[in-house]
């Protein structure tokens, strides 16, 4: 079965964003080596899914092909399926792109059974704490960035039980931000 990875930039103290959805905290001067441990984490992606309110902003930043950006994250994020959690959209304007409209464990589920390589969420707070909740999220990828901003949108929000996770690695990277690597621990 394919695994569901979680890539997200969390501030010290938790939150996803801010309480109006502002990321201007994040950590945006990331250093050669951190480039290269994200690298390796999508290099085995064939997937990435998302929630709608990011896509909208994320997929057409992508297509850009912003200058600046590494030529690998370019090319992984315009040339990999995207599949956007939707209840709104009717249909995708954009390229390699295809709706979800059903229930979100249903839809995961049926992905994470299909032939392929890994895949990746990205996602607003919203999303992200939905596949969180639901148990969805095999391994997680939290960007811890030096920064509090005393509140906000926070990842885990709305649990109804304790998730334990296992630490599969953590490193610092000398921009200041530290990757703590979890999978979710086998019952």
């Amino acid at each position: 079965m394919r695994k569901l990875k979680l890539q997200v930039q969390v501030s010290v103290d938790g939150f996803i964003s801010g309480l109006n959805g502002e990321m201007n905290w994040m950590t945006s001067n990331w250093d050669n080596e951190l480039i290269k441990y994200v690298k390796e984490i999508t290099e085995p992606v064939d997937c990435i899914v998302l929630g709608r309110k990011l896509a909208q902003g994320f997929i057409p930043y992508w297509a850009s092909k912003p200058e600046g950006e590494d030529a690998f994250g370019v090319d992984k994020m315009n040339n990999t399926t995207k599949v956007i959690f939707t209840k709104t959209l009717e249909m995708s304007e954009w390229d390699n792109t295809v709706l979800a409209k059903g229930d979100l464990v249903d839809e995961i589920t049926k992905l994470k059974k299909q032939d392929g390589k890994d895949i990746i969420a990205y996602g607003g707070g919203t999303f992200v704490s939905a596949l969180i909740k639901q148990g969805l999220v095999d391994e997680f990828h939290l960007l811890i960035n030096p920064t509090a901003i005393g509140n906000g949108m926070p990842i885990f929000k709305g649990l109804e039980f304790n998730q334990k996770y296992k630490l599969l690695k953590s490193k610092s990277f000398e921009c200041g931000i530290v990757v703590i690597n979890y999978e979710l621990a086998k019952s």
